[in-house]
């Protein structure tokens, strides 16, 4: 079992019935991340802002700076342009992820001129590559914006991840990983949700970048 993940339970003795689950969840994001595929989240409401809170963790260093590596920074000093070497210090190595919810354009017109349940699934499909991963995040599971978006990982060779409680929703049938907190309030669900995907970033990112 992932080191993080062990840390992970002994912090929150409540999620040891499903730490073979966040061990799953997190091979799986390994396996993208090394392989360089990329990480697409989706959620709503407050787990919309999960979605937007889990590619921010990777987009950037997390716990650890990942700063360029020498031959990376020698791209930006070789342009010998003003600023060029500064940039390359400020810069961070990052991980490819995008949350689905944030292309308010496409979300906004395909909802008006198709389907607004479809969105999520639509912006997938545009960009997902076989060999990505989907995390979804739906408290009840049953989300139908997050059950299509599940079908249409499946349909694009995308491995899938869903974030959800104990509520048995429909959505669990269509996920590769279902990571199912013991807690059947939206809230209380969420507050496992946090500790459980800072726990697959982490993970991701150390698997990745030992500084």
């Amino acid at each position: 079992m992932n080191r993080f993940v062990e840390e992970l339970v002994m912090r929150y003795p409540v999620l040891k019935e499903i730490a073979g689950d966040i061990d799953r969840a997190a091979e799986l994001l390994i396996d993208c991340a090394l392989k360089q595929g990329k990480i697409l989240t989706a959620g709503n409401g407050g787990s919309a802002s999960d979605a937007d809170h889990i590619t921010g963790e990777l987009l950037k260093g997390f716990i650890k700076k990942r700063p360029l590596p020498e031959e990376l920074a020698e791209k930006f000093a070789s342009q010998n342009k003003p600023g060029a070497v500064e940039l390359a210090k400020s810069l961070q190595m990052g991980i490819a992820s995008v949350n689905l919810g944030n292309a308010q354009a496409l979300v906004s017109a395909f909802g008006n001129d198709v389907n607004p349940l479809a969105a999520y699934a639509q912006h997938l499909w545009a960009l997902a590559r076989p060999g990505d991963v989907f995390v979804g995040i739906s408290t009840g599971g049953n989300a139908e914006n997050i059950r299509l978006a599940l079908i249409a990982a499946k349909a694009a060779g995308v491995k899938s991840i869903l974030l959800t409680g104990n509520k048995n929703g429909v959505c669990c049938e269509y996920a590769d990983v279902v990571v199912a907190v013991p807690e059947k309030e939206t809230y209380k669900i969420q507050e496992l949700h946090l500790p459980i995907y800072h726990t697959l970033c982490i993970a991701v990112e150390g698997a990745l970048y030992c500084e």
